[in-house]
């Protein structure tokens, strides 16, 4: 008799084969090590990173004001409708930083404030004025934090306050370890809520000992102010860089990461730094890195001598260690002129010596 459910014996019981099959996949997929209740959606929001920066100037004194080719000294671009980078101008400064503007539904966060204080050099608080959303006492409340307090990514702050509805947090280690509410620093992490928007704030001293990070759920942007970037790598404390390298590797290894977005480009397309102090970066590398990047740097920091290496595209210095070596190396170098200035003095008169008694004889 035909079956009455539309499908013969044999063609049911190769249904319910293949229904057993996919609910075992679905268990086995759950069960996948590395899954985590917390772990960022896969649908990320999009954005470009389709840059365009100047590259400075060789003599920054010879551009003519107001010029139709001269760059403003704070430029702008629109990751995507809600997360906003900033850059100082080369020629403004030649740290050129960078800074970051997220919107959330409750507030907006600014990730550093850069290296120029003066509002007419730098008009940062105006430029922030025309980008947060809302007019007035309308306009959106602003967070103001820095990924360390190197002077160069807070020089800014006075500017920030000058703005309405705007929290300050000071770049002290105390100070970042109490509005965090880091009780166990700087091994763990803790969560900046925007509203709608979390970022995971992630301690990563070693460059400075009040480095933080950031990863934002909404987006998978790392940023990672000095603690990577393209450029030197300056290491303070060695033992705390390979202890926050580590950290962040296990972070972001079940996490999807869009892009690496740190505070400087100090090198070109081809891997070279360019001179310190240089207002003029000509091919400059792209300022987005990758999360295999981020994976890679504790491999990276293994290779480290504790003066200057490069190992796998990175660059690594202690540049206190380097100075000294470098001013040792000149001291070694003055003793060994002044030892050879004085042996060849000593040859003369002695062979002047010599053939004056020559002479009385």
């Amino acid at each position: 008799m035909p079956s009455t459910s539309g499908c013969t014996s044999s063609s049911c019981t190769a249904s319910s084969d293949r229904r057993r099959r996919a609910a075992l996949l679905l268990l086995l997929l759950a069960a996948t090590p590395g899954a985590r209740s917390d772990e960022a959606p896969a649908q990320l929001e999009p954005g470009s990173v389709s840059m365009q920066w100047s590259p400075g100037a060789k003599d920054c004194a010879a551009r003519k004001p107001g010029a139709p080719d001269t760059p403003p000294p704070l430029q702008v671009h629109r990751y995507n409708d809600d997360t906003y980078i900033l850059r100082e101008e080369l020629c403004a400064t030649f740290e050129a930083p960078f800074m970051y503007l997220l919107l959330g539904s409750e507030r907006a966060l600014l990730i550093d404030t850069g290296d120029v204080s003066d509002p007419v050099r730098m008009p940062l608080a105006e430029t922030l004025l025309k980008l947060l959303p809302g007019d007035g006492a309308a306009k959106l409340p602003l967070l103001v934090v820095h990924t360390h307090r190197h002077l160069d990514h807070r020089a800014g702050d006075p500017q920030t306050t000058l703005l309405r509805r705007v929290e300050l947090v000071a770049p002290d280690l105390a100070s970042v370890q109490r509005f965090f509410g880091f009780q166990h620093w700087p091994d763990e992490v803790r969560e900046l809520s925007l509203g709608d928007r979390t970022l995971d704030v992630i301690p990563t001293p070693g460059h400075s000992e009040t480095h933080i990070s950031f990863y934002d759920r909404k987006t998978g942007l790392f940023f990672s102010g000095d603690f990577l970037l393209p450029g030197r790598l300056l290491i303070d404390d060695i033992d705390a860089e390979r202890a926050s390298a580590a950290r962040v590797a296990e972070f972001v290894r079940d996490r999807p990461v869009s892009y690496v977005l740190g505070g400087h480009i100090e090198m070109n397309r081809a891997g070279n730094t360019y001179p310190w102090e240089s207002t003029y970066h000509p091919d400059e590398h792209a300022l987005a890195l990758e999360k295999a990047q981020l994976l890679a740097l504790p491999e990276a920091l293994r290779h480290f001598n504790g003066f200057y290496s490069r190992w796998g595209g990175f660059i690594m210095m202690n540049s206190t260690r380097c100075m000294l070596a470098e001013a040792a190396a000149i001291l070694l170098s003055l003793i060994a002129v002044g030892w050879g200035v004085r042996r060849y003095l000593r040859q003369r008169r002695a062979a002047r010596r010599a053939a004056t008694a020559a002479g009385v004889t």
